[in-house]
């Protein structure tokens, strides 16, 4: 995870956003908790949910329901007709943003098969 090797917070890594609405998908939010508990120490374990507590704290976190469930049902189906699927947790992010009318945030590395989502912003995380 990008933020946890930076020694910035959440707030300097979101500084290019900060004109713009920033939410937190509830499987983004499961993945970063499942960092925490994965964590190989009890101190890495505290020093990660510390930092998934102040993105929490910082932006609300969007639930997966119907609508959105809607949108990745849509982008799953063109995605398979089209020869390229993405990860199941990375398209549900995918359905999250495109419902809100929002793009994503990935880390310095790109997540290019974000880009094969039609019509997403892809935007990188200034770590």
């Amino acid at each position: 995870m990008a933020v946890e090797r930076a020694e910035s917070g959440w707030e300097e890594a979101l500084t290019s956003l900060r004109d713009e609405a920033v939410v937190l998908p509830a499987i983004v939010y499961a993945e970063l908790l499942a960092g925490v508990f994965l964590a190989d120490d009890p101190q890495r374990a505290a020093a990660r949910r510390s930092k998934v507590d102040a993105l929490a704290a910082l932006v609300p976190i969007v639930d997966f329901g119907r609508e959105i469930a809607e949108r990745w049902a849509d982008l799953f189906a063109a995605l398979r007709t089209g020869g390229g699927l993405i990860p199941a947790n990375d398209l549900a992010v995918a359905a999250t943003a495109a419902q809100l009318g929002f793009g994503v945030v990935v880390g310095h590395a790109d997540e290019e098969h974000f880009r094969r989502v039609p019509g997403l912003r892809v935007e990188l995380l200034a770590v």
